[in-house]
């Protein structure tokens, strides 16, 4: 079965996870157990949730298979960043397995959206 919408579907959801986190950072924040009264925890989270909303509407209005490819390439990219830094930064918490489950799980939704741009 061929499923195209689907990468477009994931560059929505993508989206629109960052534009709420840009919104309010403690959507974010909280699962990873943090406070978002720290400006500076506020400030990378939304760093991170305005090029989720970036890489999301990329994959959402890609021209191209090509292009879709590429943008698709770019979210896992940063998805297995967040896991890794997450992972890192949680060490010795109980929030580290579920966000680092979180971060590598959307990775791999959306690369696996990418067999759907290759023609059949």
């Amino acid at each position: 079965m061929n499923f195209p919408w689907l990468p477009r579907l994931a560059g929505a959801l993508t989206a629109g996870y960052g534009a709420a986190v840009a919104v309010r950072p403690a959507v974010m924040l909280g699962p990873c157990g943090w406070s978002d009264d720290d400006p500076a925890l506020r400030a990378v989270a939304r760093m991170t949730a305005l090029r989720d909303v970036a890489s999301g509407l990329a994959m959402l209005v890609a021209p191209t298979p090509k292009a879709l490819r590429l943008a698709i390439a770019a979210r896992v990219l940063a998805d297995a960043s967040d896991a890794t830094v997450l992972g890192i930064a949680l060490r010795g918490r109980p929030q580290r397995g579920k966000a680092i489950a979180v971060a590598a799980g959307w990775g791999l939704v959306c690369a696996a959206t990418a067999a759907t741009t290759v023609r059949s």
